[in-house]
Order: structure tokens, then sequence, then C-alpha cells
């Protein structure tokens, strides 16, 4: 089932941070696990994901760096220290979000 632009958009931030906690990787790369775990559920294109990485790293949670690989120069992404931060704070913020919404959306108190 695909889910609403405006749902997803809000989770971009939270998957790119913690995509990159796991390994370092390039744009596409970062596209294609995004949509590989998620079942097509998250896919962004790269006119999304260029100006979401730049915007990330402006703000100090991931840098970058360039790698030849079988002669193709490809940029590498990678989280900061307080991208590690940032991502531990969302990560508390989206459970007690996804607490909330199950509390609501079964009518019950848990």
């Amino acid at each position: 089932m695909k889910v609403s632009k405006e749902m997803a958009k809000g989770s971009h931030e939270l998957i790119l941070l913690k995509l990159l906690s796991r390994k370092d990787m390039y744009g596409y790369q970062l596209i294609e696990e995004m949509a590989l775990l998620s079942e097509d559920v998250f896919r962004m294109s790269q006119g999304s994901l260029y100006p979401f990485l730049h915007t990330l790293e402006e703000r100090g949670f991931i840098d970058s760096y360039a790698r030849t690989e079988n002669g193709r120069a490809r940029r590498y992404y990678r989280l900061t220290t307080a991208g590690r931060e940032a991502l531990e704070d969302k990560e508390s913020q989206w459970s007690v979000y996804v607490k909330a919404m199950s509390r609501i959306l079964k009518g019950e108190l848990t």
C-alpha cells in the first residue's frame, strides 16, 4: 500500500540518519536501501534526496567524501557525532509518536 507523500515526508530525516548509522552510502544506494527495507513504501527520487542530504550536511548531521570504485567516482555520506545524537533524539520522539498513535487508533490505553 502506498502512503501519502505528506505522511512519508516527516520520516525521511530519521530514515536517512538510521541508514547512515549502519554504513556509509552514496545517494543511489540510499534510495535503493530505503525502498528495499520499506518494501517500496518509502522511495525518494534523486531530485528530492540530494537537497535533503545537503541540508543534513549543512546542519552538521552528516558529511561526505569522494571515493572511486571500479573507475567510478561516487560521493559517500556518513553520520557525524552530531548526527548520531540527532538520530537518538529522533528515535525517542518516534517511539513516543508511534505509541500515541497506536493508542488513538485502537481507542484504548496501554
